[in-house]
């Protein structure tokens, strides 16, 4: 077995080593001294995260899933950022699957020991029907836990893309992986607590996989939630400040517009910014693969359109 001492999330930070006797605002200190170098550790893995990110948006153009596999503060991460999506971009609930070790009551309640075998994380794969248009990104902060190496494994005798997150390159789960996303944030605050520094890097990276990917499928607009689903009063009210936001309308022809396309903020858009009903912004924005972008530049004249071009190209530096 692995000697734990010598794991990079497990050595021991000289920073921190009187932690135990500083008073709360030195504790709180030290703690945001170490996270600063989280984000500068994510950094230096955008080359492989932007390549995962094209793997997935590949698969699920096809009609796939992104599936996470993960256990204890990995597997939480995991599930917390599946749970968000279909809210947050109006995507299907099934888009984004994530597998936790033990199960949902591992949510609340540790299960630390499930994460001991190879054939539950292949088996929980088993169960979701997981196939080769799928593709599988394995948490595992210390990058050797052994249900994460199982569904990974598992991913790879069907013939899907897997990923791996670590925080320790060259890890089982770094060499397991097609693309292994590895950041190296140091040692923790408190020694083996990977609920800190790598928890935040491996949650910095999950949120750049999910919303990159929906970025891509058409689900912003400018920097906008153009998919969100008006489920509640606040939400309504979103929807229509994404609207006037999009379109420059004022709050009466936004909420006219977001009535006539049954608050289905993408319609109500397109029916501003190009003149049609809601039958033919739901033709356009199909045709266009739910991209407000394309619409509005193929509905354009050329001065409408050079001016859109250089608006995006502003935009995005």
């Amino acid at each position: 077995m692995e000697q734990i001492s010598k794991i990079k999330t497990e050595q021991r930070n000289s920073s921190t080593v009187d932690i135990d006797r500083a008073g709360s605002l030195e504790i709180v200190r030290l703690m945001n001294e170490e996270d600063k170098k989280v984000a500068l550790a994510v950094e230096q893995v955008l080359p492989q995260i932007a390549e995962a990110v094209d793997v997935i948006y590949r698969q699920i153009s096809g009609g796939g899933r992104l599936v996470y596999s993960g256990c204890g503060t990995s597997g939480r991460l995991g599930a917390l950022d599946a749970a968000e999506i279909p809210p947050t971009f109006g995507a299907d609930p099934g888009l984004v699957v994530a597998l936790l070790a033990g199960g949902p009551s591992a949510m609340t309640k540790a299960s630390e020991g499930a994460e001991d075998s190879r054939e539950r994380g292949a088996g929980d794969l088993q169960g979701i029907g997981f196939g080769s248009g799928d593709v599988l990104v394995g948490i595992a902060a210390s990058g050797r836990t052994p249900y994460v190496l199982g569904a990974m494994e598992y991913a790879k005798s069907v013939g899907a893309p897997v990923i791996g997150i670590t925080c320790c390159p060259g890890s089982q789960v770094d060499q397991a992986a097609d693309i292994g996303i590895s950041p190296q944030p140091g040692p923790e605050v408190i020694t083996g607590s990977t609920r800190l520094k790598s928890g935040t890097a491996q949650k910095m990276v999950l949120n750049m996989l999910s919303t990159a990917v929906m970025i891509r499928l058409g689900k912003v607009y400018s920097n906008l939630m153009v998919d969100v689903k008006a489920t509640n009063e606040k939400l309504a009210a979103r929807a229509v400040t994404i609207v006037r936001s999009a379109t420059g309308a004022g709050s009466e022809e936004a909420e006219q517009a977001l009535a006539k396309a049954g608050y289905r903020v993408k319609a109500a858009i397109v029916m501003i910014l190009c003149g049609v009903d809601v039958r033919e912004a739901e033709t356009l924005l199909e045709e266009a693969r739910g991209r407000i972008a394309d619409v509005v530049l193929k509905s354009a004249d050329g001065a409408e359109k050079d001016a859109y071009v250089r608006r995006i190209t502003q935009e995005n530096g």
